[in-house]
């Protein structure tokens, strides 16, 4: 358990204590731009794979056990990280991006929430967590947990200091949480600027890994019966 716990430091600290910080600022002006971005591309690297070999390797104690009907809810919540991740990566035409694009303002999924990626990991962080109920989970799931939720402000401080004119609009315009700057009135869900390919792909996504979850992890998402 001591070296998951020093591996989920290791990755918090990779990517909340040096990107987006001082650090990484002062990493950069050492060693250049390119040097820096191999360079954390290998220690993320490298802490991954120490984090999922320690949490495999890990003595564990159950700390709760989670009822079938909560399984069952935590399938259903699933759902949205699955669509909110496939629309991250297809026809997300803002993405953060440069001052001309943040100009433009929020556009698809970004008008539901400007980090529907990080907002998925930290959904299905957030579900492995309750669902699983032991010590073993809670470290190496609560370390992505940490990850996606602290990672969020540290992009939009990030892009602030880039983008100091183009940022407060777009920030304005949106949200970290989901549907939050829609239901104050600060935006609008426009479906037809999402499309139906992300979401579908989502849907099956899920679908599929509520089937084969035994099969690839050796636990079934839910039980029945």
């Amino acid at each position: 358990m001591i070296l998951l716990i020093l591996a989920a430091v290791l990755w918090v600290f990779v990517h909340i204590g040096v990107s987006g910080t001082a650090l990484r600022d002062a990493l950069v002006a050492r060693v250049g731009e390119r040097v820096f971005s191999v360079g954390f591309s290998v220690a993320s690297v490298g802490a991954i794979v120490l984090l999922v070999q320690a949490w495999q390797g890990a003595g564990t104690t159950p700390l709760w056990f989670a009822p079938a009907w909560l399984r069952w809810i935590l399938a259903i919540v699933m759902l949205p990280a699955f669509v909110l991740f496939a629309c991250s990566l297809i026809g997300n035409p803002t993405a953060m991006g440069g001052a001309a694009l943040l100009a433009q303002g929020p556009r698809g999924i970004q008008r539901v929430t400007r980090h529907p990626m990080l907002n998925a990991f930290a959904i299905w962080a957030a579900v492995h967590v309750l669902g699983n109920g032991d010590s073993a989970a809670v470290v190496f799931f609560g370390a992505f947990l940490v990850t996606a939720v602290a990672g969020m402000p540290s992009i939009d401080a990030k892009m602030a200091k880039r983008h100091p004119d183009a940022w407060p609009g777009f920030a304005a315009a949106s949200s970290i949480i989901p549907g939050a700057a829609i239901l104050a009135g600060r935006n609008r869900l426009v479906v037809r600027e999402i499309g139906w390919v992300a979401p579908l792909i989502g849907l099956v996504a899920w679908a599929g890994f509520l089937h084969a979850h035994r099969h690839v992890f050796g636990v079934p998402a839910l039980i029945l019966g």
